[in-house]
């Protein structure tokens, strides 16, 4: 896919080379000065007539006439130095090569010296290019009849750069499989909920397995019977697919220590059980199996890189259905813990499969949890759709997330989680707590709910329910799903730190 070369000659032959545009008084300075006098100054003419612009993410396309060996010149434009962004880099290579993809050619040459400023180094350039590749071309292909037309794809990517090519390879090929990994998780997300069932993900997990050599555990209705899972079975109980409690391990060290645990909500349809959604909230269910997909994106990158970390992923699976055996309001259950639980809300299913599999999480010996959920309808009132909602029981912990997030450019914003709000969660007059508090706070709520599981283990809570799916394209991906917190989890894991 990639190829580096350390030496750019204008002679040479390509489909396209692709080159950034800083907002400068002079924008064929340096390296692009050549250039500009191959065009005899006439680069220089269209900036000034507005032919080719520097604005941010602006796209220009000149046809070369045979004046240099590349058949087109893209240019990108990147706005002023001092404002430009490794994530607008990110958004800025995603729209280049959707503008490439739509032209239908196979080949790319990127300039990368050109994308590169004081802040942004090469290694870190060619990271968000080799990304921004699999997430801007991305199309869940879904289930229409094919068309006759073939389908061109960006088959090949020469990095054009004078910074050391094994440097630059090695971080175009992490970048690429981070992206990857990304899409893995878009396209389970798409997947109607009758074509992935719990089955189907556990499947799909032992194949994940099999490809990167985890050692495999999938717990059938028997076992969550044996071990007590009463919250992850009472929300099976509607449904007429059996239950799957899927676990993932990866061991990167010698000893089994300093384990990372990424618990992901594999609610594969939720029609809110008798706590039924109403008709518009229930289309799109088949997304509330998003932090699922994002632990399976996460376990992918991990499998393909292989870094020196203990990581133990665990997927509670099932759908939440309506049926004479279906959980109801006030029912109780008794989680895997032991703690009891009063259904208030068979809707706030999610937290209930979550419980069981923070315990279970923490009994493969996991010593610092990340959860990831759809979780609730609250978190997208009080943050919008663009960022994700946190919560956490360990400071040092969450900065760790919190660092990932930013670098992986998938922001995060802690809600707030006192005592208060744990004593709501907690306010049963026959459980030890109960599932719904109310809709004040219902985000806080929620992520207190699941943090009673961790107990005095190092925890953060991520509740994507606004950030899985936008119903916009962007320039780094289609409308549907979007994979979030696939890169978050995996640079997590990348980047560990023992508290």
């Amino acid at each position: 896919m990639f190829e580096v070369k350390n030496e750019l000659q204008f002679q040479d032959s390509f489909e396209c080379i692709v080159i950034g545009v800083i907002d400068k008084p002079e924008k064929f300075s340096g390296s692009l000065s050549k250039l500009d006098e191959l065009f005899a100054g006439q680069l220089t003419e269209l900036v000034k007539s507005g032919d080719i612009s520097a604005k941010k993410k602006s796209i220009s396309k000149i046809h070369t006439f045979g004046k240099i060996g590349a058949k087109r010149l893209i240019f990108v434009g990147l706005g002023k130095e001092k404002e430009l962004t490794l994530e607008l880099l990110r958004e800025s290579f995603g729209k280049a090569f959707k503008e490439i993809q739509a032209s239908k050619l196979a080949e790319a040459a990127i300039y990368l010296d050109t994308f590169v400023t004081e802040a942004i180094e090469s290694v870190d350039a060619v990271h968000v290019l080799s990304e921004a590749l699999p997430l801007a071309i991305y199309e869940f292909e879904g289930y229409k009849q094919k068309s006759n037309e073939p389908k061109k794809e960006i088959e090949k990517v020469i990095i054009l750069s004078e910074d050391d090519a094994d440097e630059i390879q090695a971080a175009a090929t992490v970048g690429y499989v981070y992206g990857k990994g990304t899409n893995s998780a878009r396209t389970l997300v798409n997947t109607p909920g009758n074509l992935l069932t719990a089955t189907d993900m556990a499947n799909y997990a032992k194949e994940l397995g099999e490809k990167y050599h985890f050692e495999v555990e999938i717990l059938e209705k028997e076992d969550m019977l044996k071990l007590g899972m009463g919250a992850l079975l009472a929300v099976n109980q509607g449904s007429d697919e059996p239950p799957k409690m899927i676990v993932l391990k990866y061991q990167g060290k010698d000893e089994w220590s300093d384990v990372i645990g990424l618990v992901g909500k594999g609610i594969t349809f939720d029609t809110g059980g008798y706590s039924i959604k109403p008709k518009d909230g229930i289309v799109g269910m088949k997304s509330d199996m998003g932090g699922a997909a994002a632990v399976l994106g996460a376990m992918e990158i991990i499998g393909e890189l292989r870094p020196e970390q203990n990581v133990v992923a665990v997927i509670p699976s099932t759908d939440n259905m309506i049926s004479g055996k279906a959980f109801k309001p006030d029912d109780v259950i008794t989680s895997m813990s032991g703690k009891t639980i009063e259904v208030l809300n068979t809707d706030a299913e999610g937290r209930l499969v979550l419980a069981d599999a923070i315990t279970y999480a923490k009994h493969h010996g996991a010593e610092y949890l990340v959860d990831v959920a759809t979780l609730t309808g609250g978190v997208i009132v009080a943050l919008g759709v663009n960022t994700t909602g946190a919560l956490t029981n360990d400071e040092a912990w969450f900065e760790q997330v919190l660092e990932a997030s930013y670098e992986a450019g998938e922001p995060i914003w802690r809600l707030p989680l006192f005592a208060k709000d744990i004593e709501r969660v907690r306010d049963s007059k026959i459980a030890d707590l109960n599932n719904s508090p109310g809709r004040e706070g219902h985000a806080i709520m929620g992520g207190a709910f699941v943090g009673e599981f961790a107990e005095g283990t190092p925890w953060v809570h991520l509740d994507i329910a606004g950030t899985a799916t936008t119903r916009n394209p962007s320039d780094v991906g289609p409308a549907g799903a979007t994979g979030v917190m696939v890169r978050t989890l995996a640079l997590l894991v990348e980047r560990f730190e023992k508290n």
